[in-house]
């Protein structure tokens, strides 16, 4: 069969290459056999027909052409089903991703919170049907929860990760954690649960609007771009922390700790964006994402977000997206004031 040649053997138990375990097992006797190769029109082999224990005799020729001719008949004819059936797994598995991503798109906010002297917007641009990114804008009692998460991996996996995550989270904080002891135990959970190699980058922050302050945790999420308004500046912070389920923490670091002017921004964008790579293999980058800021600081986050999207189109020039791309942004309200004093790690 491997070969694509029919075997003709007229008396099996003469022939070396016959195994009679079968015979023995059964109480079968098989006389004489006629193998044939079944192949689609390519030539790949789909099958094997065989025919044995001809009445009256070992197959002839004429036998031989009637099976060859059958046997094309049976290979088109299972092509066919495998090609049926391989269309309907594409199919449900087309319809499983759909509610992945239902389920997904469901768990970030539908609508954003009106915070008293802010104004935010977000993007989700995942690479596949389903994203191994999430965020989130939510009230957690008088403060706004800031979240940008970002999965190892792609596609149903990764989505499901970063939904636990987000949920774990909220659940904590509803019930009365800090943002310390909630990190802590969302990243101590997942090092549990998660397989090696498996980790979420997250960025975690809770904005006190009454007292224009913002805490931050971040496990591998990084950079955080800061933008003082007085200052004309972007303050870049690193990651606080390894990845999220890496492993359990032993201590951890201090939560950053930033003070917001009028005119002042917060960027989370996952690193789909900066890694966009264009046709010569060349990344968007932080320097474009700065340039960007610099030209649309005095607008809405959703302008900005609309002014950076089609800038990491226009560098792509047609490239493929290959991992997901997510915005988180946040700006206070109001013009920048002179004396402007801002944290740094």
């Amino acid at each position: 069969a491997r070969d694509r040649v029919s075997i003709n053997v007229p008396d099996c138990y003469a022939d070396p290459g016959f195994n009679p375990e079968i015979d023995r097992r059964t109480g079968f006797r098989t006389r004489c056999s006629l193998t044939l190769p079944l192949t689609d029109h390519d030539q790949r082999l789909v099958g094997v027909m065989q025919v044995l224990n001809k009445a009256g005799g070992p197959f002839d020729a004429a036998d031989q052409a009637l099976a060859e001719a059958l046997a094309a008949q049976c290979a088109v004819a299972l092509a066919r089903v495998r090609m049926t059936e391989a269309i309907l797994a594409n199919e449900r598995m087309r319809h499983e991703l759909e509610i992945a991503s239902q389920v997904q798109r469901n768990t970030l906010p539908q609508t954003l919170p009106q915070v008293a002297g802010y104004d935010m917007h977000a993007v989700f641009k995942p690479a596949l049907q389903t994203g191994g990114d999430t965020y989130d804008l939510t009230l957690v009692s008088r403060d706004l929860l800031v979240v940008l998460a970002d999965a190892s991996g792609h596609g149903i996996g990764p989505a499901l990760l970063v939904t636990q995550m987000q949920a774990m989270l909220r659940m904590a904080l509803r019930l009365g954690a800090t943002l310390e002891t909630a990190f802590r135990q969302v990243n101590d959970q997942l090092a549990l649960t998660l397989r090696d190699g498996h980790f979420v980058n997250a960025f975690v922050g809770l904005l006190d609007a009454s007292a224009h302050r913002l805490r931050f945790l971040s496990g591998g999420q990084g950079p955080i771009l800061h933008w003082q308004a007085a200052r004309n500046e972007c303050t870049a912070y690193r990651a606080t922390s390894f990845p999220m389920g890496a492993m359990a923490i032993v201590a951890l670091r201090p939560a950053v700790e930033l003070r917001f002017e009028p005119g002042d921004w917060l960027l989370l964008l996952s690193d789909g964006l900066y890694e966009y790579e264009n046709a010569a293999g060349r990344p968007f980058g932080r320097a474009r994402v700065e340039e960007a800021l610099r030209a649309a600081h005095h607008g809405t986050p959703a302008a900005l977000a609309e002014q950076l999207m089609q800038a990491v189109h226009a560098h792509a020039a047609g490239a493929a997206q290959e991992d997901d791309i997510t915005l988180v942004l946040l700006k206070r309200s109001g013009m920048a004031r002179s004396g402007h004093t801002g944290a740094a790690e």
